[in-house]
């Protein structure tokens, strides 16, 4: 019992401390291993082995901690209550004695922090708590990350500055002002409701499913690519996230460009090259009416050079561009204002003019700006499209032809910008009610904005007034045009100031996901400013200034823009059919059926643009798909696709039921015994041909493997020595590129291991039907007398549990994917097993290294009479299984006529029946001894030595007739007999021996009863 110096006493007695190591009754056996020149072990060694020390050694230490008993002097509890407990800062300050140890977790009041913790502490205990994703699975680690304690962000916005009024501001940019009185004039009135109502509805049922999504948990860096990349997986998520980061980047040259055409166009002396000139034609007729058009030189010059200056902004760091907002914000609403009331003034202000002729227009003003006039709304009503120039500029000549589809592209980036607010989920309050009704509200808001406005500029101008005026907005605004001119080129360099913020922070958060090996560049830490990114959005943004085609660009962005939110509606789509237990979102207003009909219009709206841009951008985002699946490190992050997997697999398994599989439908499901006699090289898990020998069971790589092993000891003390063993064996799987799952299991014998594995192992029809194991040929050489127990133990195990038996002899010679064999495959067909030998040959056919072979069947029959009829129903019965074999049967009375008998079986034969007289003595004379009944591995036998004779004199026959027709063959499969009853297990084994004397390669196959193969279609 120690004190230290502020009264804390400490107990140190180690009266609890807990022994940790394995048991002593495990198993002895030397190693075994494969031929030194085996290629598939000589691949393996480069596997790093698994470290189980370290983790027992974990074990250990977590079973060695000292009991820790505090004691607070009263003025330490007075402090405690005063909220002012010092902090010691180590980890033993948390414990403290607790009254519910008796559960082995920490209260509620401790773990919420609501008495002995600050508010920092409570958020870091609370942080490290949460168990990371793996960043990599396929590397095979647990990828736990480490916590760092969380940055307090001393402002946090609402749902007005943090997601209403950001929204507003992207929404609202260049479209209105420039483009859509020209949009009104192509499209006419009914034509241009139906636009902005078809666009509208897009967005608004894209807001719903982010609303729902949103509302769903926390959100981090990235926007919609976070959300989209939470549901459906990190390979959807980056690549509709850098698609969407392509849209942002090539949004800023928008705006940009829009910025600069304004200026141009309010001070045309501004600009460096000529102007040019164009003719309108309305209705047929040409009117000799020169309007200006900013020079592409000038737009590209000044562009870049915008593009430079807001460069630099972005540059100076978030906290610049937040003080700056509300600045760009007052001109946009200002600027709507004038718009307004100019329109409700225009008739004061542009006096009508007197009519021209009747032949020329049927009502034509001075200036082409009516008022807001009856008769100017039904002429508008109607559509007039027509062909214009690159400027927009109607001209008979030119060789942009405008309709409906192509006014969808130019008008859609004018209601997009509905994840300004989902993109600063870090800076609000309250993003679970912030983001559904500040983005709803934006939405709708917008929306109604621009119907009205369909209404008043159709009914304020003369069509071509709305066609060849694209400053229309400008001139009609009161008191002056410079009000809108200044509105405009703030509002736009705005918007673009903020996409090229929020396109490298974007470009950023895939990079820090650590999935793109190639995106490393971009990786920023915690904090800091995206420079790299923030150059290469530069860089894109400056290559589509270059272009200085608004037209073209827009078409552009709308396809990236509608793949994000198509992706955002089949996310929420997806988790809400699926219904998980974690989808409960707080926004209530949803419905699969909505995020499936915005999914539809948006890929409807992208056909209806351009089917060639569709193809090019899903194009673009499938190969972006592909290169993160092959060339990825994608974790798992829990997204819908792995719960709709889990889901089909319950109804797959509900639908296949318990009843027997028909034998069309029948698959191997092996489970591989992996180390059940010896030990291999610590760095193998498995043998490595038994993961050859399980490919080879499949066609095209169909059905499941189980690998299953067994370590001896107690599951309490083993338990972090066998996760371990499971993470090495299924990086091994996948090493082997075979389909399949690893197990482990603790058990204190092998043979209750395998026993309870056989009678558990599985769900339903798809439980392992075929155990699969190597012939223990080491028994007798290493004298590993409790083998044959063991190995009679799991055969019989087998029967019980109606499953069938492949033993695998000579595994070590077993040929792998690259290796050709010639010869034929023989099938020693003594007995009925429903065809598993049959279709196991067939399977074998099917591989690159056993595809040159050809199948033999032997048949064995009782008398010479039956042999010719025996043979033609086995042809007619290969026949109908469609399998090309040749039949040879071979009579058993020819066996007593065999002259020559091979002297290796004849030897072996002698030295079984020596081994098993000395063994029979011995059992005699130790029964004697105790007065007991004839016992052998601890179970009583009945020996019958006339029918012990006979079994070894027919494994003989059977072992010379294998060497007689088959010593050359690729491959030799023969029928497994089962264990005699009452047979010590050490006889069994003497004629297991005898039967593969001298065949190097050899399968056992016991079927079960069933029929894995049919005669009919």
């Amino acid at each position: 019992m120690a004190a230290d110096r502020d009264g804390v006493e400490i107990d140190t007695s180690d009266d609890n401390e807990v022994s940790s190591g394995r048991g002593a009754g495990g198993r002895k056996y030397r190693p075994v291993f494969a031929h030194d020149h085996d290629r598939a072990v000589l691949e393996m060694s480069s596997i790093d082995p698994v470290d189980r020390a370290s983790s027992s050694a974990a074990f250990a230490d977590h079973n060695n901690l000292k009991k820790v008993k505090v004691r607070m002097q009263p003025n330490m509890a007075s402090e405690g209550r005063d909220g002012s407990l010092p902090n010691h800062g180590g980890v033993n300050d948390y414990q403290t004695e607790s009254k519910l140890e008796l559960f082995g977790f920490d209260s509620l009041v401790n773990i919420l922090g609501l008495k002995r913790y600050g508010v920092n502490d409570h958020a870091v205990i609370m942080a490290a708590d949460q168990i990371q994703a793996p960043s990599s699975p396929r590397d095979g680690d647990d990828g736990i990350n480490n916590v760092e304690r969380p940055k307090v962000n001393s402002v946090k916005l609402g749902t007005k500055m943090g997601v209403f009024i950001p929204c507003l501001q992207n929404i609202l940019g260049i479209i209105y002002y420039i483009r859509f009185s020209w949009i009104v004039g192509m499209a006419g009135i009914g034509e241009s409701l139906l636009l902005v109502a078809f666009c509208g509805s897009c967005t608004f049922l894209t807001t719903i499913s982010l609303s729902a999504i949103a509302t769903n948990g926390a959100m981090k860096g990235g926007g919609p690519y976070y959300l989209i990349g939470r549901a459906l997986g990190p390979e959807v998520g980056v690549s509709i996230g850098l698609c969407f980061f392509l849209g942002n980047a090539v949004a800023g040259a928008l705006y940009v460009l829009g910025a600069v055409e304004t200026f141009l166009n309010a001070v045309p002396k501004a600009g460096i090259f000529r102007d040019t000139e164009t003719f309108v034609k309305v209705n047929g007729t040409d009117v000799a009416q020169p309007i200006t058009s900013p020079s592409l030189h000038d737009l590209q010059v000044y562009g870049i050079i915008v593009t430079i200056i807001l460069c630099f902004i972005v540059f100076g760091g978030v906290k610049m561009i937040n003080r700056v907002a509300p600045a760009f914000l007052i001109p946009v609403l200002f600027s709507l204002f004038c718009i307004f009331i100019g329109i409700f003034s225009a008739r004061k202000n542009h006096p009508v003019g007197e009519l021209v002729s009747l032949a020329t227009f049927t009502r034509l003003l001075y200036d082409g700006v009516t008022g807001l006039s009856l008769e100017s709304f039904k002429d508008n009503w109607s559509s007039d499209y027509q062909t214009t120039n690159n400027a927009g500029i109607p001209d008979p000549d030119g060789k942009i032809y405008w309709n409906f589809n192509a006014l969808v592209g130019l008008f859609f980036p004018a209601v997009t910008g509905i994840m300004a607010g989902s993109n600063r989920s870090a800076s609000l309050k309250d993003t679970q009610r912030s983001i559904p009704v500040g983005t709803l509200s934006a939405t709708l808001s917008t929306t109604g904005l621009y119907l009205v406005s369909v209404l008043f500029f159709g009914a304020l101008a003369t069509r071509e007034k709305l066609l060849t005026d694209r400053l229309l907005t400008a001139n009609v605004a009161w008191p002056f045009p410079a009000i809108i001119y200044i509105g405009i080129i703030l509002s736009t360099l705005g918007a673009a100031l903020q996409s090229l913020t929020g396109a490298p922070r974007l470009l950023a958060a895939i990079a820090n996901d650590d999935i793109l090996p190639v995106l490393n560049y971009f990786k920023v830490p915690d904090g800091s400013e995206p420079h790299i990114a923030t150059l290469f959005t530069a860089f894109l943004c400056i290559g589509c200034v270059v272009i200085g085609n608004l037209d073209l660009i827009t078409p552009t962005i709308t396809m990236f823009y509608l793949l994000c939110y198509a992706g955002v509606n089949l996310s929420c789509f997806l988790l809400d059919l699926l219904d998980a237990p974690s989808w409960r979102p707080r926004w209530k207003f949803h419905h699969w059926s909505l995020s499936l009909l915005g999914a539809l219009i948006c890929i409807v709206i992208m056909f209806l643009i351009s089917w060639a841009f569709t193809v090019v951008s899903l194009a673009l985002a499938t190969l972006i798909y592909y290169y993160v699946s092959i060339k990825g490190k994608a974790g798992d992050w829990g997204d819908g696709f792995k719960s709709a997997y889990f889901q089909l697999a319950l109804r797959s398994l509900r639908s296949l039921g318990a009843s027997q599989v028909h034998p069309k439908n029948w698959y191997p499901i092996p489970l591989i015994f992996c180390r059940p006699w010896g030990k291999l090289p610590e760095n193998v898990p498995c043998h490595p041909k038994l993961a050859d020998f399980a490919n080879f069971m499949k066609k095209k790589g169909r059905g499941m493997s189980i690998f299953v092993s067994i370590l001896d000891g107690d599951y309490h003390e083993c338990a972090d020595d066998a996760k371990a063993a499971c993470r090495a064996l299924s990086t091994y799987i996948d090493y082997k590129r075979c389909e399949g799952v690893a197990e482990i299991v603790v058990a204190p014998t092998m043979s209750d291991g395998f026993r309870g594995i056989v009678q558990t192992m599985g769900l339903g029809n798809l439980k392992p039907n075929i155990v699969v194991m190597r012939y223990p040929e080491i028994w007798r050489r290493e004298n590993l007398t409790e083998i044959p127990a063991t190995f009679v133990d799991i055969i019989n195990d087998c029967i019980v549990a109606n499953k069938a038996v492949v033993i695998v002899k000579g595994l070590d010679e077993w040929p792998n994917e690259y290796q050709r064999q010639y010869g034929t495959i023989d099938l020693y067909w003594i007995v009925r097993d429903g065809g598993l030998m049959l279709l196991l040959s067939q399977l074998l056919l099917t591989k690159e290294s056993f595809e040159s072979c050809k199948i033999q069947v032997f048949c064995i029959a009782e008398e010479d009479s039956d042999a010719e009829e025996l043979k033609a129903d086995v042809k007619k019965f290969l026949y109908d299984l469609r399998m090309q074999a040749e039949v040879i049967v071979v009579s058993m009375k020819s066996w007593d006529g065999q002259s020559e008998q091979q002297d290796e079986s004849v030897g072996a034969f002698t030295a079984a029946q020596e081994r098993i007289t000395s063994y029979l003595g011995d059992m005699k004379e130790k029964a004697e001894k105790e007065g007991t009944p004839l016992m052998a591995d601890g179970k009583g036998v009945i020996v019958n030595e006339q029918q012990v004779e006979k079994f070894l004199y027919t494994t003989l026959k059977l072992n010379s007739t294998i060497l007689k027709y088959s010593r050359m063959a690729a491959v030799v499969l023969v029928s497994l007999p089962p264990p005699p009853l009452n047979h010590p297990a050490y006889f069994y084994m003497e004629y297991m021996d005898l039967l593969v004397e001298n065949v190097p390669r050899l399968l056992m196959v016991r079927g079960y009863r069933k029929d894995v193969v049919t005669l009919f279609t």
